[in-house]
């Protein structure tokens, strides 16, 4: 009987163990921000994104010049205007800076949602791959690395990398 006892406990353990081992199999990481730095898209997008942020600065900075000219124009000037001339021009330099402020914030929008348009389609390619090699190497959960502490798993970078063919 207690023959029977010790084999029943060995068979409960060694069955533990094995669906221990298989969970631990079924699981990966993979830092997802590394891969999709590599890809060779994101670089193209990165030069996309940076040329069209040196535009938007290079017109707000002509816009600044523009606006410090004009005050300078309007200081010099002021002595032999009318008061009513230097509170127009005071509207007009306010109204201008206005407008800089208005320009620089569309930038800024613009730049986001170009930003967002150019990187949507390589994080979907990201995952897409990275759903595949999971799938073939029958792994049913993929973690970010980038959020772990420790990772004992399978690392997929090398697989999905070579599945994107960078």
């Amino acid at each position: 009987m207690k023959r029977l006892k010790t084999l029943l406990f060995a068979t409960v353990l060694f069955l533990g163990m094995t669906s221990f081992m298989q969970a631990q199999s079924d699981v990966a990481h993979i830092n997802t921000q590394e891969l999709i730095q590599a890809m060779p898209a994101m670089k193209a997008a990165q030069a996309e994104i940076e040329k069209l942020g040196k535009t938007y600065e290079a017109d707000i900075k002509e816009l600044a010049t523009s606006l410090q000219n004009k005050m300078k124009q309007y200081d010099s000037e002021a002595a032999s205007q009318t008061d009513e001339e230097n509170q127009k021009r005071v509207l007009e330099v306010q109204g201008l800076q206005r407008n800089i402020q208005e320009y620089q914030a569309n930038a800024q929008k613009d730049l986001q949602k170009k930003e967002f348009e150019l990187l949507k389609p390589i994080t979907e390619d990201a995952k897409k791959a990275i759903e595949k090699v999971a799938k073939a190497q029958g792994i049913k959960y993929v973690l970010d690395a980038a959020t772990l502490i420790v990772a004992d798993g399978k690392d997929l970078m090398a697989d999905v990398k070579a599945e994107l063919g960078i």
